[in-house]
């Protein structure tokens, strides 16, 4: 059971924080860009939630960014790509565990023409980290005009093991884009919102939306994505379906044992009915005995259980064995304290409310007969 729910849960939290990696948990843009991956109509810097959200809580980090779509070049092949430009308030933290060969671009000086590009792109394009390539860029509100072309340096190769997103994304210095769109310095394309708590999200997207000028919208990642999520909604479903099934397993386990440890004291229920014992004091016996069995059972079941995720979670010894199915190549984990007790307490009590089933035999076995039996 410790096992289910901690690849479940873990491969969850693991699609979830690669998705929010590209595009935060919620998004601010300006209604004219019409949910478009493209950023066609900027937003000003200067907003009353930014650089912090100081009237609503739970808002770990806000971003400003900007994309813009394009193609890379080269004599053999090309690529269609969504350059995203990013500055000095981008969250490069989970992009860190991504990073496969280089480093991370850095956009806090004078502007430069460093790129990350992912490991899908990289393959396809055969390219590695130092080398040049020529991106062309078409202008949104006319395509007629000359596009506009720029140069850059790879300086990291990332892979984040999200096929779709890897396929288009390239991240630049946002200062680009604004010379592209002819935007100024402290305009962007639209606001990555960054959250405490993945489930808050809903609620949070509400408050911000509220807190915002009406000509600004607010989108979640769980309505842009939200065929992913569904599928993810599953993992819940098959978690309690395991839990579930072990849970009557093993129920029915402890419910024979009991009868059995009844059956090898017929004699002795016998003595204790003739010495004037109240059944439920003698149900009470077995009870406690069937108790001890549980609690045994349940902390070889923890050691096993926990000390499994322990390894798991530092070697990462399970793969998947096609990764592009679930977004990654390990099997991650996830578990902490109020789920293990959460588990531990609901077993516990689900068998003894089972057991009180099979220790009713005791209140139909008669003295006289029970002190005969053998």
């Amino acid at each position: 059971m410790l096992v289910a729910i901690a690849t479940g849960v873990g491969l969850k939290h693991k699609i979830r924080e690669k998705i929010a990696a590209f595009n935060g948990h919620i998004q601010i843009y300006n209604y004219d860009n019409n949910n478009s991956d493209v950023s066609v109509v900027p937003v000003s810097l200067e907003q009353e939630f930014y650089p912090e959200f100081k009237n609503i809580s739970g808002i770990q980090h806000i971003q400003g960014v900007a994309a813009k779509a394009g193609i890379i070049r080269t004599e053999e092949t090309f690529e269609g790509i969504i350059a995203k430009g990013v500055g000095n308030d981008f969250n490069w933290e989970v992009f860190k565990e991504f990073l496969i060969d280089g480093k991370l671009p850095d956009y806090t000086g004078e502007l430069n023409d460093e790129v990350l590009i992912s490991h899908v792109l990289a393959n396809r394009l055969n390219f590695k980290t130092g080398d040049t390539f020529i991106s062309i860029f078409f202008k949104e509100d006319d395509e007629s005009k000359m596009p506009n072309q720029r140069k850059f340096t790879i300086t990291g190769i990332y892979d984040s093991g999200f096929e779709e997103l890897d396929a288009s994304y390239i991240f630049i210095d946002i200062r680009h884009i604004r010379h592209m769109n002819k935007w100024a310095d402290n305009e962007v394309g639209n606001f990555e919102i960054f959250l405490d708590n993945f489930d808050d999200m809903e609620v949070k997207a509400k408050e911000i939306y509220g807190k915002t000028l009406s000509d600004l919208d607010t989108q979640t990642i769980q309505g842009k994505y939200f065929r992913i999520f569904e599928w993810i909604g599953l993992f819940d479903l098959n978690i309690a379906i395991i839990i579930g099934i072990m849970i009557i397993v093993g129920g029915f386990n402890m419910i024979t044992a009991l009868l059995v440890l009844i059956l090898e004291r017929t004699q002795m229920i016998g003595i204790l009915k003739a010495l004037g014992s109240s059944n439920w004091s003698i149900r009470k016996i077995f009870l406690y005995n069937a108790s001890y069995l549980i609690g045994v059972g349940l902390l070889l079941g923890n050691i096993i259980g926990l000390g499994f995720i322990g390894l798991q979670y530092k070697f990462r010894m399970l793969k998947f064995p096609n990764p592009k199915e679930y977004y990654i190549d390990y099997v991650p984990v996830y578990i902490d304290v109020w789920m293990v007790l959460a588990l531990n307490i609901g077993v516990l009590f689900l068998c003894l409310l089972m057991l009180l089933i099979p220790s009713y035999v005791i209140t139909k076995i008669s003295p006289v007969k029970a002190i005969k039996f053998e």
